[in-house]
């Protein structure tokens, strides 16, 4: 069955003043039943990108479609009104509050606290997430909060969520079960998650796909799968390095007396040089080769 888009991207651009470019004609697909990865050092522009679809910032340039259709996201209600639901960084929770108070805070009209409770519970119960409405918020552990967070923005209707590194500064028990959140969420095939994160190791766990921003352009967006086992890492002299050819070449770096070469296909360069070294490309090296290589 193909695969419908959730949000499409077009030639986006936003600035801040006359000099700072902090996004510039970026393209960008996130489909339905899959996680993407927004990959990029500090200032590339991930943030921006983010909260152009969360409704803090608005482009001045490209359009932005959801479920295929053009849309103008000037707030973060409209986003909302869309099934966008951003979850930031800093868990933004009243402890004293419980669950289900945390969840309906800053809603409009008469609520029923009964019934609000009701639904948090049918959300939680229908994600399998380990949630009990009545709790206070100073009683839950980090993962908990975290899907207190979630499930907010589900309760208002949200079937597309955007992450700002939501585990950073956790320990890797509480990063792993939030993960684990994570992918139940899209199963289902009706749900997609844009996820910024400086943690490598977690977006080989979860991405689908990975999209490498560097000074607010995109850089690359490819499979997984693809950068993890098609990609690699040639190590080699200068005798070879001067054999290779454009189309062989992503990235390199000079070090004293050799090269590291970011190769799009491995396999494929061995059969080439067969007594070369290519060793599979980590996440890391990808992006550290992108942006300080050549």
């Amino acid at each position: 069955m193909e695969k419908k888009c959730a949000i499409r991207m077009e030639n986006i651009t936003k600035r801040f003043g006359s000099k700072v470019i902090a996004n510039k004609d970026v393209n960008l697909e996130l489909y339905e039943g899959e996680i993407l990865s927004l990959l990029g050092e500090n200032g590339s522009g991930k943030t921006t990108l983010m909260n152009m679809l969360s409704g803090i910032y608005f482009p001045d340039e490209g359009q932005i479609y959801v479920h295929d259709k053009p849309v103008t996201i000037a707030s973060p209600k409209d986003a909302f009104d869309l099934g966008i639901g951003m979850i930031h960084q800093h868990f933004k929770l009243v402890d004293l509050f419980t669950a289900t108070e945390n969840i309906i805070l800053g809603l409009e009209g008469k609520l029923d606290l009964n019934n609000a409770r009701q639904k948090v519970k049918d959300i939680c119960d229908k994600y399998g997430f380990d949630i009990d409405p009545d709790m206070k918020i100073y009683d839950m552990s980090v993962s908990q909060k975290q899907t207190v967070e979630i499930v907010k923005v589900l309760y208002r209707g949200a079937d597309i969520l955007i992450l700002d590194e939501p585990t950073s500064g956790l320990d890797p028990v509480v990063r792993d079960d939030l993960l684990d959140l994570f992918l139940e969420f899209v199963q289902d095939e009706e749900h997609a998650i844009l996820i910024s994160t400086h943690i490598t190791s977690d977006l080989e766990k979860v991405a689908d796909y990975v999209t490498f921003l560097h000074a607010g352009k995109l850089l690359l967006s490819k499979p997984k799968d693809e950068l993890l086992w098609q990609y690699g890492i040639l190590r080699c002299g200068e005798a070879l390095f001067q054999k290779l050819e454009s189309s062989e070449v992503l990235a390199w770096r000079k070090k004293d007396y050799s090269y590291d070469v970011l190769v799009p296909d491995r396999e494929e360069l061995l059969r080439r040089y067969p007594e070369a070294v290519v060793d599979r490309a980590t996440m890391d090296e990808i992006l550290l080769l992108y942006v300080k290589g050549d």
